[in-house]
């Protein structure tokens, strides 16, 4: 019975480090998001987003920001992994990533999820 115990319990390491890896390349992942929503003309341009795909023309339209005012800002969201983009011809469309938007979701969810859980320091 101890020998399960001590295979268990290495199984529970390994699974803990497993862990720890993914939670860090995931704030790593949320970290980048954060930081691409910290600009209100990003925000902007993802409300754009919100009805589907759109290309730097219909931005410019709508926004009135240069076309490498609105370049710089789509680079910045796109290496974030909000955005998505797909070539048609000479156009370039964008489209909102679904998985990185769930991510940052899952990761709000927890923090209100879990926020109310207090514990006592030094107990």
């Amino acid at each position: 019975m101890k020998s399960f115990y001590l295979s268990y319990s290495k199984v529970n390491l390994i699974t803990l480090k497993l862990l720890k890896e993914s939670s860090k390349v995931k704030k790593e992942n949320i970290s980048k998001l954060i930081v691409s929503f910290s600009d209100p003309f990003r925000l902007e341009i993802i409300d754009l987003m919100i009805n589907g795909e759109v290309c730097v023309c219909d931005i410019m339209k709508l926004t009135n920001l240069s076309q490498s005012r609105i370049s710089y800002h789509i680079k910045i969201l796109k290496e974030a992994g909000v955005i998505s983009d797909r070539q048609e011809g000479r156009w370039v469309y964008y489209s909102l990533n679904k998985e990185s938007l769930f991510l940052i979701k899952e990761w709000i969810t927890s923090l209100t999820d879990y926020s109310s859980n207090r514990k006592r320091c030094c107990e």
